[in-house]
């Protein structure tokens, strides 16, 4: 039989694309990597990758190794979990990402309760408003806002997101507010993301009416990072689209204004993502079911805030 520690390099190189990067994961000098997979394929007596200066590319043959050598992994995954779940004490490292915005101002004081109620469980925290691979960086837990298009993951719900226009008591003292979508032509934006990838268009609703508004480039400071764009809606820059979760306490605190109250936008629920596995390790089991009851108690505290 060949290796198991073989296979494994194997798997992720095929998933990763690259034996370098899946040498790194796997803490093997390139090396090392290379030596294991020659050696993989020598045993077997077929080729697995077509290699080239920037990639390797399955062959036919490697393809059908690693659909059998994903289930044999997965198996063995299962089975360490498993192990786990019989314990009593929940320890190990849980690799968590959160968009920025959230991430620092929500889930980090939540991090930190969850971790007096479990101190041997390490925390590793990713903030990024992009969209990772979860197998690729090795998260085992995501926190986001909407669904995935990659249906290999689970999408458990968390709580409703709704989305809402603000900004500073100071802009609004400056500039008047808005009564309806449409007098938003005179103000100043911010909105999320870049260039034709930014955010710019918001439909607003209101007792069966909808507006469409498009955010005037010109007008509009944009960033692909969500606290900054937070940020700036506290200096005064604008009016700034943002997750109810992000500003609950800029809005109790009177940093921060709702515009247009009586209108809402299209909701984008907050998802926790993980990895399909008939077993979760218990550490992430109880990450995922006290950030369910966080959610669902902080729902009720940020209810008032939107009138409701």
């Amino acid at each position: 039989m060949e290796s198991l520690a073989d296979i494994r390099l194997f798997v992720e190189a095929a998933n990763l694309g690259g034996l370098s990067a899946a040498g790194r994961k796997l803490n093997l000098s390139p090396a090392a990597a290379s030596a294991r997979l020659t050696r993989l394929e020598a045993n077997l007596g077929i080729r697995l990758f077509e290699r080239t200066t920037r990639k390797l590319r399955l062959t036919e043959e490697g393809q059908t190794y690693l659909e059998h050598c994903e289930i044999a992994v997965q198996a063995l995954e299962d089975a360490h979990a498993a192990l786990q779940a019989g314990r009593s004490v929940v320890r190990g490292r849980v690799r968590i990402s959160a968009t920025s915005d959230f991430g620092r101002h929500v889930l980090k004081g939540w991090l930190d309760e969850f971790n007096v109620m479990y101190p041997e469980v390490v925390l590793s925290v990713v903030l990024t408003d992009s969209v990772l691979n979860l197998l690729h960086d090795e998260i085992d837990l995501a926190i986001r806002f909407g669904t995935a298009e990659d249906s290999s993951f689970v999408a458990r719900p968390l709580a409703p997101n709704r989305r809402v226009m603000c900004a500073s008591p100071e802009y609004f003292a400056s500039h008047g507010k808005p009564a309806h979508p449409r007098d938003l032509a005179g103000f100043d934006f911010i909105v999320l993301g870049t260039g034709a990838s930014a955010a710019g268009e918001w439909r607003f609703s209101r007792n069966g009416a909808t507006e469409l508004f498009s955010v005037p480039r010109a007008r509009a400071r944009e960033t692909n990072d969500g606290a900054l764009a937070r940020e700036w809606a506290l200096a005064g820059y604008g009016l700034a689209m943002k997750s109810i979760w992000d500003i609950s306490a800029d809005l109790s605190a009177g940093r921060l204004v709702i515009a247009l109250p009586e209108w809402t936008t299209p909701q984008v629920p907050v998802y926790a993502f993980y990895q399909r596995s008939r077993f979760m390790a218990p550490r992430v089991r109880v990450l995922l079911d006290f950030l369910a009851e966080r959610f669902a108690s902080a729902e009720t505290e940020i209810a008032p805030l939107l009138g409701m």
